[in-house]
């Protein structure tokens, strides 16, 4: 084990970055003294670390990284390498943009020198299952985990497994997850008749809701997975298809996040306060350059929260993208109230649900550029 000292000298990162990290939810020690607090991290965090500060100097949002360092150690090379193709992909566009830019500011100047010039601007240019599967579902609780995670799934061409819901078996238990890497969104259905190994597949998105269309009128639901084909049976009436050829990252790890501040909030209220409360209008999301409308929370002195008004400096308020919170809010169904999780500002906002620890969403952080 190595202590937070010895780990910064060994890895090249700072003390207050592997703080940074810890708080974040990124580079979690492996065991923190509940005396002194101090932080010690296992042998094999070493090389993570290292790789955790090689993407960051290479540019690489922490959402990303996430994934790969859950990839690296479940030894998903293929989930890896498209995350660091995509990446790839965005710097180069990043720069072809910035050339198209000075390209344009240089025939300003050029003007400006001669007004005679014509001006010409130049145009921006899971592993599949390999045996047969079976198990009985209960159709109102698939539908109601269906129904909690479907809003997070990916739309990224480049990454077609965060495309999907995995549909991950284990027992008497299949947990649905979805993320596009800046949310995630995690629920159970109780089902039965599987007493084999644990079995993941990642089940298109036009597919699993094709899959939630058939679970409307609680017909008996049998759910097989053979191969890469996945078929659910609801009565008379099934709907099948491939499942998507890449490993699902480990889920279990990316919600293994240092425990946070809990708050009870009144759901109707809270929404509310969200559609009419000040948002950040136009902030640019660090991933992927789109723009999005955030709301900033912090928790009040009184135990409540509150949409931060602009110019409120609180170092523990929390900016998030405002369009997922609402849907995040809205996916957890018909409920007066839910617990909002607050860890540090810069780890992931938790929303669960007051009955069951077993569903609940997460949702990246935006860094408020001032």
């Amino acid at each position: 084990m190595r202590s937070i000292g010895e780990m910064a000298r060994d890895s090249g990162l700072t003390v207050s970055t592997l703080r940074f990290y810890d708080g974040a939810g990124v580079l979690v020690p492996a065991w923190v003294d509940p005396v002194s607090g101090y932080r010690w991290y296992g042998p094999e965090q070493l090389e993570e670390s290292r790789l955790l500060a090689r993407l960051r100097r290479a540019g690489m949002p922490l959402a990303d990284i996430r994934l790969i360092l859950a990839g690296w150690s479940s030894a998903d090379t293929d989930l890896v390498r498209k995350l660091l193709q995509a990446h790839l992909r965005r710097l180069e566009r990043g720069l072809s943009d910035a050339r198209d830019e000075f390209s344009t500011v240089r025939a300003l100047l050029e003007c400006r020198e001669n007004p005679m010039t014509v001006l010409r601007t130049t145009a921006a240019t899971t592993a599949t299952a390999t045996t047969a599967v079976r198990l009985a579902v209960s159709a109102p609780e698939l539908a109601a985990a269906l129904d909690a995670v479907r809003f997070a799934a990916g739309t990224d061409p480049d990454l077609p497994v965060l495309g999907g819901v995995l549909f991950d078996v284990e027992g008497d238990v299949l947990r649905v997850v979805a993320t596009d890497r800046y949310r995630m969104a995690v629920a159970r259905a109780g089902a039965s008749g599987h007493d084999g190994p644990r079995v993941q597949v990642v089940v298109p998105s036009p597919l699993a809701d094709a899959m939630r269309a058939l679970l409307s009128d609680g017909a008996p639901v049998r759910l097989a997975v053979d191969g890469g084909r996945v078929t659910l049976e609801a009565g008379d009436r099934q709907t099948a298809g491939q499942c998507v050829d890449h490993d699902f990252p480990d889920y279990r790890r990316l919600v293994s996040l240092p425990a946070g501040r809990r708050v009870l909030v009144d759901v109707a209220a809270f929404r509310e306060a969200l559609e009419t409360g000040p948002v950040r209008a136009g902030e640019v999301r660090e991933e992927d350059g789109v723009p999005c409308d955030l709301s900033v929370l912090k928790v009040t002195a009184e135990g409540g929260v509150t949409v931060c008004e602009d110019g409120d400096e609180d170092p523990h308020r929390v900016a998030v993208n405002r369009a997922f919170l609402l849907q995040a809010l809205a996916a957890a169904g018909a409920r007066d109230r839910l617990v909002l999780e607050f860890g540090a500002p810069t780890a992931p906002l938790a929303i669960r649900r007051t009955d069951t620890e077993d569903a609940f969403s997460l949702l990246m952080p935006v860094r408020l550029e001032d």
